[in-house]
């Protein structure tokens, strides 16, 4: 391994079982041309519970695209409160404001699950926009899709429980993960959904006495899915619908045969 900056960048085992870049469905939905153009220049990284991979207003030098990790955006008030707008996993990617020529971020980005991801240069993921393959369509329609997950989230955390809202949250951190454990204090969670630590208690044992969660120091397990699921609300399948909707139209058989040809948008900076 080598020490680059504050992150350790984990060079080998790019093509191993363990870490490839395909783990990551934006890459993975890539035709294998353009991938392999992209691998010389992705950094495979750990990354930590609360390591910030940027703040608001920050020039953001790379994109994240996260393999086994969990990022969450937070939007920041001037008065220091918080609450979580989207949260990135392998479904995505961290760096949509490159795609779109913005040169500063506009939410706080903080690991929320461990794990791995990769990472680009902003550069290179430029040069790779230009050359007008398919990189350019996947990532538009991946933010169409964060952007109904920030539009409906911003619509739960105003009409409905938080309940509701807890059971919507674990739902879909456990679709970004291969499992029904999570690890996670009460007051991340809070943080998360710009509640009181207090609230998110009561919640967790409410659900915990039906025997739907297992919570104990941190440690949450999923009991019944299927119970979560019902205690939700609307927002969960809404979300979940527009990102396996996205990730089906990127598997199209006809955009990898050529029939798209996505035009240069951005400059070379």
């Amino acid at each position: 391994m080598e020490k680059t900056g504050e992150k350790e960048i984990i060079c080998p085992m790019l093509n191993s079982p363990l870490h490839h870049p395909s783990q990551n469905h934006l890459l993975a939905a890539l035709p294998a041309t353009e991938l392999d153009n992209l691998i010389p220049h992705l950094e495979l990284i750990h990354v930590s519970p609360g390591d910030i991979l940027c703040e608001a207003g920050d020039q953001l030098p790379y994109a994240y695209f996260p393999a086994s990790a969990i990022i969450s955006l937070h939007y920041i008030l001037e008065n220091g409160a918080s609450s979580e707008i989207a949260n990135v996993g392998r479904e995505g990617m961290l760096g949509v404001s490159l795609l779109m020529g913005g040169e500063t971020t506009s939410s706080r980005a903080t690991v929320q699950i461990p794990g791995f991801a990769y990472r680009l240069k902003a550069p290179f993921l430029l040069q790779g926009l230009n050359r007008g393959g398919l990189l350019q369509w996947i990532l538009l329609r991946y933010s169409q899709a964060l952007i109904t997950q920030i539009a409906q989230i911003g619509v739960c955390n105003r009409y409905h429980t938080i309940e509701q809202q807890l059971c919507r949250w674990f739902l879909l951190t456990l679709d970004r993960l291969d499992s029904s454990k999570l690890s996670m204090t009460q007051e991340l969670i809070a943080n998360a959904l710009g509640v009181s630590r207090e609230s998110v208690a009561g919640v967790a044992g409410k659900l915990q006495r039906k025997e739907i969660i297992h919570y104990h120091r941190g440690h949450i397990t999923i009991l019944n899915r299927t119970r979560l699921e019902t205690g939700a609300c609307e927002c969960y399948e809404t979300i979940k619908k527009e990102f396996d909707q996205a990730l089906e139209d990127m598997r199209k058989p006809e955009l990898h045969q050529g029939n798209r040809s996505p035009k240069k948008i951005l400059p070379l900076l």
